[in-house]
């Protein structure tokens, strides 16, 4: 399961969800994807994080945007 690999602990990075064993945001790993940057980029910059962890990042995100409720805001 790929939320083995994604924590959030509020003595890491303030809770922000990490790869496990690292300080590496779930943030930060979607940020350089939207740079443009490839998963093998980001394997080359963090060499002590494999590709199922940049993968567990992707899905940890999907999963929360995909729990998100919209709010109308009517004036």
């Amino acid at each position: 399961m790929h939320y083995k690999r994604i924590i959030s602990d509020p003595k890491i990075m303030l809770g922000k969800p990490v790869i496990k064993g690292t300080r590496i945001t779930v943030e930060l790993i979607l940020r350089k994807l939207s740079e443009g940057a490839k998963i093998s980029d980001i394997l080359i910059m963090y060499n002590h994080i494999k590709e199922e962890d940049v993968l567990a990042a992707l899905t940890y995100a999907s999963d929360v945007v995909s729990k998100e409720e919209m709010l109308s805001i009517t004036k």
